[in-house]
């Protein structure tokens, strides 16, 4: 199995709408996608990821076997946060369990800490969302904690995890700050 990592295409729209249009896909991610997700929904996201600041945000269509079965992204935070980026994924259910995720999560991180002055990415997937988390674990980011009842879906008070990677030849040359 070939996958890959692209940059989103108009054309792309009508199956980003299929994939994310499962209620398995939608419970694990934030509130802010609209249920049902339509076409112009998916075309919307893909015009606004094709516009935005590549020093901002990364985000990609997953690919496997030729086909867009995915996607993600990694968004740079701000301020004293300036060199940590957030990252975001999510894959076709069928395509659940084949190692997609872990392949696409690993290769964007890799091209992030290569190509960018970013030093950590770090991931809050939901507690009880544990293929998400055996995700991040196979990809090489360290849990580093609960986030207790840190949001809310579906009106329910949900656990989050934190993950995170950090950049290797950094991790070692961390020197604490004085004031001056």
């Amino acid at each position: 199995m070939t996958i890959t990592l692209r940059a989103w295409q108009p054309d792309d729209a009508a199956n980003l709408a299929r994939i994310i249009n499962n209620p398995n896909i939608l419970n694990n991610l934030r509130d802010d996608l609209p249920y049902p997700y339509t076409t112009a929904d998916a075309t919307d996201y893909i015009q606004m990821a094709l516009a935005a600041d590549p020093a901002m945000q990364y985000a990609r269509a997953i690919v496997a076997n030729g086909a867009v079965v995915g996607s993600l992204g990694i968004f740079r935070q701000q301020n004293i946060h300036r060199l940590t980026a957030e990252l975001g994924y999510y894959v076709a259910e069928p395509w659940w369990g084949k190692g997609v995720c872990t392949k696409a999560v690993s290769d964007a991180c890799a091209a992030i800490f290569a190509t960018t002055d970013i030093v950590r990415i770090f991931a809050e997937p939901f507690s009880a969302n544990k293929a998400s988390c055996r995700v991040l674990e196979k990809a090489g980011f360290l849990r580093e904690g609960t986030l207790r009842k840190n949001a809310i879906k579906h009106g329910a008070l949900l656990d989050m995890e934190m993950y995170a990677l950090v950049k290797k030849h950094l991790a070692s040359k961390q020197t604490p700050y004085t004031l001056p």
